[in-house]
């Protein structure tokens, strides 16, 4: 499952993950995550196609609907097909479609799904409300934006299982942190590595495939100072600034790791139970543990404190900033304890 949705305060229906979705008689896709609202929608028509090849699907624009659109669409046909109706734009639904919505929810027609698509927002909040409150019999499939690397990599772990393949512990490490911007993004790279990989999918093979990405290239330098790798850093540091990767994320990456370190720094217990608390995944509270070995918190905290000071130098356009990290870098190999 790629994220856990909040449940509406005053959902009285189920509330469905979007790749175990259902056909229900009503079924509100809610949330501005499209990728996985779009899945969950495909997976419905499948369902349906499965149980019987003659179903009937249309499509409505809630923004442009006139009176009349909706009864029309689940009418049933001549021949009695199922019908699965998605409408989308639900969160600029017309008054018209409004009205008509809330009507349908007292009498679903019998043998038609109806798909409704709300991207957010508070319009169309009565219409919501009403489903939420049971009115049509439906479920809702939350679609909350997914923002946490935990969420991201649940995500992209769920697409090689899904094609019966595994990714390597690392490998799924550097796909997140390659990918941090749009979901569809990550979603694409794991399919291209399904396409053009056999076998279980190692650290190494993503590396290959994505080490142009700028992201990539910070995570390696930061991997290398975190194992006390000093001049391995270094070398990928100033190969990864002459290749023209901005020292921005870079300083992100050594700090999105110290920060997960400190988190873990003087835990114990499971790293499911601890991965819950702070959002993170279990792999990733177990990465922050091996990367944590051997620091002190005097060391971290200084090399926290020195981060901060060097992204704040490269953002006020020092004249060295490749000097600035190179420091940065030195210090975090020594576990804090020189520069």
């Amino acid at each position: 499952m790629a994220a856990r949705a909040a449940t509406p305060k005053a959902a009285k229906i189920p509330q469905v993950p979007w790749d175990a979705a259902r056909p229900a008689p009503v079924v509100l896709v809610s949330g501005p995550e499209d990728l996985l609202a779009d899945r969950a929608v495909r997976r419905i028509r499948e369902t349906l196609t499965a149980s019987d090849p003659s179903v009937e699907v249309t499509d409505l624009d809630a923004s442009a609907a006139v009176t009349g659109d909706l009864t029309t669409l689940a009418s049933p046909s001549l021949f009695g097909e199922p019908r699965l109706i998605r409408v989308t734009a639900v969160e600029r639904l017309s008054e018209a479609f409004l009205l008509e919505a809330l009507r349908y929810l007292e009498a679903p027609a019998d043998g038609a799904t109806l798909v409704l698509r709300h991207g957010g927002g508070v319009r169309g909040k009565k219409l919501l409300d009403a489903i939420r409150g049971g009115a049509g019999d439906g479920i809702e499939i939350p679609c909350a934006e997914v923002k946490r690397d935990g969420d991201r990599s649940s995500f992209a772990s769920a697409e090689f299982r899904a094609a019966g393949r595994r990714i390597s512990p690392g490998g799924l490490r550097v796909l997140v942190s390659a990918f941090q911007g749009d979901l569809a993004e990550l979603a694409s790279a794991c399919q291209q590595l399904l396409a053009d990989t056999a076998g279980d999918i190692a650290e190494s093979t993503v590396q290959t495939y994505y080490a142009g990405r700028m992201e990539t290239d910070a995570f390696a330098v930061a991997d290398a100072a975190l194992a006390g790798r000093n001049g391995e850093a270094l070398v990928l540091l100033r190969h990864a600034i002459d290749s023209g990767a901005d020292p921005v994320p870079i300083v992100a990456a050594l700090a999105a790791k110290l920060r997960a370190m400190a988190k873990v720094l003087d835990t114990r217990g499971p790293a499911a139970k601890i991965a819950s608390d702070y959002g993170m995944a279990p792999w990733q509270v177990d990465r922050a543990r091996r990367d944590a070995q051997g620091w002190q918190p005097a060391g971290l905290g200084r090399a926290i404190a020195f981060t901060a000071e060097t992204d704040e130098r490269i953002k006020g356009g020092s004249r060295d900033q490749e000097y600035a990290v190179e420091r940065l870098v030195t210090l975090i190999a020594s576990r804090g304890e020189a520069v």
